[in-house]
């Protein structure tokens, strides 16, 4: 590490880190986007690793004299206490029966709804497991099978997505429709690659484009093997989602209240006042994360080497959702593959640290946000009899990080705009 850079580089990091969550947090991001109470009721509905903490911050900020009831579904050990509305846990990211329960309570609380009534629909990532009402023909089993694995198969979350709409009952636009005729207001955290809220917890409230076969497609690109009564559903088109046009859907309006690029901005600001460039590649990145491990190593590696595209100290800053196929038994997540295919292509680089993590606090189904990766990482892993190459081949890269100590370790933050991914050069 240079003598003159007045800074630990971890510390640096993870005051990064926690500038992305604290700029996602719903009391910071959700009260300016309340609107007045209606002539009728208000009701809130919503789901995600986001959603309590949401319906809490609303219930702060909306007047005590305001009729407020509703049910949100939350990831099991994300709940937070409100008082006018209720929250429910659920299994995440495969759906369960508490799951199926609150989303079948949540579509008969919304029908019979009048014109004057208003619809709050609270939505964060993790939505898609957290709302697993199956379409007519499909059971909850058949549902956790493919979504088991979708998530094994490194398919991008666009394409899953695509799949839970068209086997279920309330996403893609289901849950919008049987609130018509009352206004529907979305106030969305994004946690997918490009924002778009058809994949946000699978559009349960706004319109789909895609289509049953656009689904069949997908399970067929992956090998999924699907039941017969199923297959027939999706080559039939029998259950599509609601469609651009719909009529009851023209009264659904749409806020994107937090977004991974204001979580960048927030990290990159935190960097400026220490002295260090910021350079945000993208709040989008997609791909393999062991394959995107190595292309930030080539890029970090230019800036160390050459003092390109910026001088050091500077910090590349990237979110968006990588993917791992899971082809061995060990602990992992796209963040910590990531940082584990990292280091081995840095392969000791002097004066380059890293952090990934998940803003949500939970990489893969571990109760671990993520890990750091230093100059001298390979070599203490290689003192304890690690090798980094078999971890990173048994997808046991928190199997990793944890035994030489350098897991991200946060608890659950309440928020979720996706991963983070800073690279510092010195």
């Amino acid at each position: 590490m240079p003598q003159n850079f007045p800074h630990d580089p971890r510390e640096l990091l993870n005051r990064m880190f926690a500038a992305a969550v604290n700029a996602a947090q719903p009391r910071h991001c959700l009260p300016q986007h309340l609107p007045p109470p209606p002539a009728g009721r208000t009701l809130v509905i919503g789901a995600g690793k986001a959603s309590a903490a949401m319906a809490r911050a609303l219930e702060q900020h909306w007047p005590d004299e305001a009729p407020l009831s509703g049910l949100v579904v939350t990831r099991y050990g994300h709940g937070v206490p409100c008082k006018r509305i209720e929250i429910v846990e659920a299994g995440h990211p495969v759906p369960d029966r508490a799951g199926e329960a609150a989303a079948t309570r949540m579509l008969e609380l919304v029908r019979g709804l009048s014109a004057n009534d208003l619809v709050i629909c609270l939505i964060s990532g993790g939505g898609s497991s957290l709302l697993p009402l199956p379409a007519p023909g499909v059971s909850l089993e058949d549902k956790q099978t493919i979504s088991r694995a979708l998530l094994k198969s490194g398919a991008p979350i666009t394409e899953i997505n695509c799949v839970r709409r068209h086997l279920s009952a309330i996403k893609g636009g289901h849950l919008g429709a049987a609130c018509h005729p009352a206004r529907v207001l979305n106030l969305i955290m994004s946690d997918v690659p490009g924002d778009d809220p058809v994949n946000i917890a699978s559009g349960p409230t706004v319109a789909d484009p895609s289509t049953c076969g656009d689904a069949l497609k997908v399970l067929r690109r992956y090998g999924i093997i699907l039941p017969k009564a199923i297959h027939r559903l999706l080559a039939n088109g029998d259950r599509e989602t609601i469609k651009p046009g719909d009529p009851r859907l023209e009264r659904v309006s749409t806020r994107l209240i937090a977004t991974p690029q204001m979580a960048l901005a927030a990290a990159a600001q935190v960097a400026a006042s220490a002295g260090v460039e910021a350079l945000i590649l993208g709040d989008s990145i997609e791909g393999e994360a062991r394959e995107v491990g190595k292309v930030m190593a080539g890029i970090a590696l230019q800036v160390r080497r050459h003092a390109q595209p910026a001088r050091p100290p500077c910090v590349l800053l990237s979110g968006g959702e990588t993917t791992v196929t899971v082809d061995g038994g060990g602990r992992g997540g796209r963040n910590v593959e990531f940082l584990l295919s990292l280091a081995l292509s840095l392969d000791g680089a002097a004066g380059v640290h890293a952090l990934a993590g998940d803003t949500d606090g939970v990489d893969g189904s571990a109760e671990i946000a993520g890990a750091f990766v230093t100059p001298d990482t390979l070599e203490r892993a290689r003192r304890q009899g690690l090798s980094p190459r078999e971890r990173l081949d048994d997808n046991d890269a928190h199997g990793f990080f944890s035994a030489i100590g350098d897991s991200l370790v946060t608890g659950p933050t309440l928020t979720n705009v996706n991963d983070f991914r800073a690279i510092l050069i010195l």
